[in-house]
């Protein structure tokens, strides 16, 4: 009976809402620090593809807000599964001035390419978290390279993160934030289709430059480990 009512369309809306606004309030809360976003400042206008690791998903909209300046459309899609969670979080960003597009890379990446090629056809940007969506935490697969490479759009590495946090018992360790903190987003170099010679290539250096950036911004924010 508790699982039917808390798998209940209404219960999960409820519980979106509820994120929503605690999300929003870490958002106007936190005293950001933004650290190389000059160096991506370029590509602003064009879509890119933006790479962060899973466990910062529930900071998404800090990076949204603050590459697009905007908090109620911010031009970036998020993909997520087509798991049950994945459509509470599709919800979740939704509420944030986010788009949300689903597919599985459980089933060959197919329908995440299509949405994916589809949003960047559009004009609008992709967040990918290469290790999601249930891991090994922090090993990214082929997919961002691949899309990369198949969209002919730069990837732009991305770390987040804030001094006052919990951390979930989940298999990536997920951040959930807590208001009225420091928080800190560091943009990496972007990595275009031919920086890397190859898919291989330019999966392992954007891997590397996501640790990088993810290292640099909990050292910024004084996040605890």
């Amino acid at each position: 009976m508790l699982k039917r009512i808390l798998r209940h369309p209404r219960t999960l809306a409820l519980g979106a809402a509820l994120l929503a606004c605690h999300l929003r309030l870490v958002g106007a809360t936190t005293r950001w620090t933004v650290e190389g976003k000059e160096g991506a400042a370029a590509l602003a206008g064009r879509p890119v593809i933006g790479a962060f690791w899973h466990e910062q998903l529930a900071l998404a909209h800090a990076i949204a807000w603050n590459w697009s300046g905007s908090r109620t459309d911010t031009g970036f899609t998020v993909l997520v599964s087509q798991h049950r969670d994945g459509r509470l979080i599709g919800d979740v960003v939704s509420r944030l001035g986010i788009g949300a597009a689903h597919g599985s890379s459980r089933r060959g990446g197919v329908a995440v390419f299509r949405e994916a090629q589809r949003v960047l056809t559009e004009g609008r940007s992709v967040a990918i978290t290469p290790d999601g969506p249930r891991g090994p935490r922090r090993i990214a697969q082929s997919g961002v390279a691949r899309l990369a490479r198949l969209a002919a759009v730069p990837v732009i590495p991305v770390g987040v993160a804030v001094s006052r946090a919990r951390r979930l018992g989940s298999w990536d360790r997920m951040i959930f934030p807590l208001p009225f903190c420091r928080g800190a987003i560091v943009y990496g170099t972007p990595l275009g289709p031919g920086d890397a010679p190859t898919e291989e290539a330019l999966r392992e250096a954007i891997a590397a430059a996501m640790t990088e950036v993810a290292e640099r911004a909990a050292n910024l924010a004084g996040m605890r480990r």
